[in-house]
């Protein structure tokens, strides 16, 4: 498709945890121990939202110590205390630039093959290896802002999401907890609830329900805590199935090599509508559940 085509098709598509979790991966390979030797704003005060002080005191100058993610925010710490989160919305993307390679990830504009800076570079940072990152942002959603690395744990956003879905440490029965506070929703609006979950989205809440044999429109309460648990099962799976693909957004999300993620061609039920379902070969449907498209097997999930 054509630029102007599929941000129309895609309007409403945001990264998912797997895609921005591709990309820390990435970005945590190719600027981790690099020293950045100077910053430049492209007269987007939205997008890098940082006072210039701020910026000579506590980004130039600084190593770069890591790169981490919290949902579907990327952090970058910094020597000097201070981490620069990034969040890339709907169309944000990040490209190194080395005399060696050119690698990125993001939103797959021609900005990956175009002499950068271009028409959508909102920031440009330069180390002292003459490495340089541009964060590219087509419609100026995401950002770019530095905050004292101790105050990362009391931001709103860290606040308000909930755990992680990968991590060892968050079990079934904490899950359950979590889903049981939303009971009276649909079970796709609270696992869509980043408040319950974090980084759960569209498509992985299709395809995890899917793989519990869950109706995406039956009642949290309606759901025994032994389905629940095995749902809790198939979200991890499903995740961890599309990072080792590189994600899943394929016509908005690009790895740190600028190759689209895979997981879709290899998913069950979304965007397969019309298609037999891989366990019952009944036709897969699309519907509408908690105001999203919603793709399932009404044989395998049936309402009750």
């Amino acid at each position: 498709m054509k630029e102007v085509d599929w941000l129309r098709y895609n309007k409403h598509v945001m990264p998912e945890l797997p895609e921005v979790e591709t990309i820390r991966r990435g970005l945590d390979a190719l600027i981790v121990g690099k020293t950045i030797h100077s910053a430049h704003n492209y007269d987007s005060p939205k997008s890098f939202p940082n006072a210039l002080g701020d910026v000579s005191s506590f980004l130039v100058g600084a190593n770069v110590v890591s790169v981490k993610r919290r949902a579907k925010l990327l952090l970058i710490e910094l020597s000097s205390g201070y981490t620069l989160a990034c969040h890339l919305k709907m169309t944000g993307q990040i490209i190194v630039v080395s005399d060696a390679a050119r690698w990125g990830g993001g939103h797959p504009s021609d900005s990956f093959l175009r002499t950068l800076p271009d028409n959508t570079t909102r920031e440009h940072i330069e180390f002292t290896d003459k490495t340089r990152l541009y964060f590219n942002d087509l419609r100026k959603f995401g950002w770019m802002k530095l905050y004292p690395t101790a105050e990362i744990p009391n931001i709103y956003f860290m606040r308000k999401v909930g755990p992680e879905p990968l991590e060892a440490s968050f079990t079934a029965e904490n899950f359950i907890l979590r889903m049981r506070r939303r009971s009276g929703t649909s079970v796709k609006a609270a696992l869509l609830d980043q408040t319950v979950l974090a980084g759960v989205g569209n498509i992985y809440a299709d395809e995890s329900l899917w793989g519990a044999k869950i109706h995406p429109g039956c009642k949290v309460a309606e759901v025994t805590d032994e389905k629940l648990a095995v749902l809790l099962n198939e979200v991890k799976k499903v995740m961890q199935l599309s990072i080792e693909k590189g994600g899943s957004t394929d016509k908005n999300y690009v790895n740190a090599e600028g190759k689209k993620g895979s997981y879709l061609s290899f998913a069950n039920v979304f965007r397969r509508e019309g298609h037999p379902c891989p366990r019952c070969g009944t036709t897969i449907i699309k519907t509408r559940v908690a105001g999203r498209g919603t793709h399932l097997c009404p044989n395998c999930q049936k309402l009750a």
